[in-house]
């Protein structure tokens, strides 16, 4: 069942989203506390990626209500959307980076887009940002094809970082990496979280992040959500997804 809070920075009330004659969330409800690293997990296809898109605004929803910083983001005039938007950040599943735009280009894009800036101080916030997810300097006149999976990432979480958040969407930030630098991810996302104050929505399959960096973890399935607590909570819950999913083979490592 859901976990209201009363310092809820994003609330989802009774949301409801399908395509055609196929529901994907039937009234779900969801409360993201400010200040948390929540993780969102659930079975392949259950709707993960499709609530994170429909908060987002980038998914048209049938019913409910989406309230983000106490503003019901579905009825605000563009002029408070885009106030917003200014204020949160995303990294798409496997970077999304734009092909034909170098590092600087691509992390530019959010700031040109929402601010008239000189391109001095243009270049100051692209160093600023690679300097922040632990990448160099030189790296911003590279382009995407030239990087590994892990310098992807980062640079996608620099672009997301690059209006300076309050909240920062990550839709499975980890997936694609060796064990190693989804560790280092995770430790990232964790000293940026302390650092800057952030409010973190991670969409993840990772069972390591889940025990690592999240504060709270949503379980989604039956088009709701179906538990939210901590990783005792799920350890404990007699659900039988959770129970193959949190005490399974694979799971064993993870959470020992």
């Amino acid at each position: 069942m859901a976990d209201f809070s009363p310092d809820a920075i994003i609330q989802v009330r009774d949301l409801t989203v399908g395509f055609g004659s196929k529901l994907i969330l039937d009234r779900l409800s969801l409360d993201v506390r400010q200040g948390e690293i929540l993780g969102f997990v659930g079975p392949s296809g259950a709707g993960k990626s499709v609530l994170t898109r429909t908060i987002l605004g980038l998914m048209p929803k049938r019913s409910g209500t989406i309230e983000v910083f106490g503003v019901n983001v579905n009825e605000a005039n563009d002029k408070t959307r885009s106030a917003i938007e200014r204020r949160w950040g995303v990294l798409f599943q496997q970077g999304a980076l734009f092909s034909s735009l170098t590092v600087r280009q691509n992390i530019q894009f959010p700031v040109r887009e929402f601010t008239r800036i000189s391109q001095r101080l243009l270049d100051e916030i692209v160093a600023a940002k690679l300097t922040m997810v632990g990448l160099k300097p030189e790296v911003a006149n590279l382009y995407p094809s030239e990087l590994s999976g892990g310098m992807i990432k980062r640079v996608a979480l620099a672009r997301a970082l690059a209006l300076d958040p309050e909240i920062l969407f990550l839709d499975e930030p980890t997936s694609g990496l060796d064990p190693i630098s989804a560790g280092d991810f995770d430790e990232l996302v964790m000293t940026l979280q302390r650092a800057l104050g952030l409010t973190v929505f991670m969409v993840t399959h990772d069972l390591d992040s889940l025990k690592t960096a999240c504060n709270r973890i949503a379980v989604l399935g039956e088009r709701k959500v179906l538990l939210v607590g901590t990783m005792d909570d799920m350890l404990n819950s007699q659900h039988p997804w959770l129970r193959e999913y949190f005490h399974g083979k694979r799971a064993r490592a993870a959470i020992a």
